[in-house]
């Protein structure tokens, strides 16, 4: 009886932010839905009290059938798949790196650490400003020291120059996982490799790889989630121009071209889409090592 009465009691104490929470997530799913399937130009004088026009899957179909919408969703994937291609690597590298002994040790971690409590934007600004501007930039000048011309990063390999600004902002986050992952490694069961005679990489890849397997799952579901949203460092770069114009990004200048809210819901329904089928795939490529 206590047990029972204990259980109703956690589920009233958990009920008001499980409310909060699923209204601060369906309220806008189903507005969303709602003005997907109308013609919504509140800067033309629109309102949802005088009612708004029924289109039906108009909105949908502008969305799909535009120049821009494929080449979109490459952008979108090739930027998530680069970010996290490089921010598990090195992540895993540094985290190692990050476990041995040495002086300052808490100095250098927080130093690693340090670029992901930075904003986006100025990030991206500082990327944009510093290192890559083809005249000033700190890479401009070291190609000139090597007598080489320097290179418009933003516009001749815009997508590897995001792919390498985003990464820079997501790395101490994979760092810090796989850190605290290593770090509850048992360290008798590399002590007891290294008496058999196992070398550095055999016991990189049979002990501390397969330890770190769910660590990584976590960093790349979570990362994932974030970087099909990217926007910022996109708006601050490149405008979208260069083949950078992601998902997101293009549901923002289509509600500014159109100054229909419908257009981009439609779009943003394309997008929940997008991010469910990634989802998806990644619980089944990647998800199984959870369960293990």
């Amino acid at each position: 009886m206590a047990t029972q009465h204990s259980r109703s009691a956690a589920r009233l104490m958990m009920a008001p932010a499980v409310v909060l929470l699923l209204g601060w997530m369906l309220v806008p799913l189903t507005m969303t839905l709602f003005f997907s399937f109308k013609k919504y130009l509140p800067l033309r004088g629109d309102s949802l009290a005088n009612g708004l026009d029924w289109v039906g899957f108009e909105n949908y179909v502008r969305f799909v059938t535009s120049s821009s919408f494929w080449p979109s969703i490459y952008a979108t994937l090739v930027i998530v798949g680069g970010v996290l291609a490089i921010t598990v690597t090195l992540g895993v590298l540094l985290a190692i790196l990050l476990n041995q002994p040495m002086w300052g040790q808490g100095i250098v971690r927080i130093l690693v650490i340090a670029p992901f409590f930075v904003m986006p934007t100025v990030s991206a600004l500082v990327w944009k400003n510093m290192f890559m501007d083809p005249v000033n930039g700190l890479l401009a000048h070291l190609w000139k020291a090597f007598g080489a011309a320097p290179v418009e990063w933003l516009s001749q390999a815009s997508l590897p120059s995001l792919i390498l600004i985003v990464s820079w902002q997501w790395l101490p986050f994979a760092t810090l996982i796989l850190l605290t992952a290593i770090q509850s490694l048992d360290s008798e069961q590399l002590e007891a490799s290294e008496m058999d005679g196992a070398q550095p990489l055999s016991r990189f890849f049979y002990i501390i790889l397969p330890h770190l397997g769910r660590a990584i799952t976590i960093v790349i579901l979570i990362q994932t989630i974030f970087l099909l949203a990217i926007f910022a460092e996109i708006f601050v770069t490149t405008g979208g121009a260069f083949g950078t114009k992601t998902l997101s990004y293009l549901i923002f200048q289509r509600v500014l071209e159109s100054q229909n809210v419908g257009l981009g819901s439609a779009g943003g329904v394309y997008a929940i889409i997008l991010a469910n089928i990634v989802a998806i795939f990644l619980m089944r490529i990647v998800g199984k090592n959870l369960d293990a």
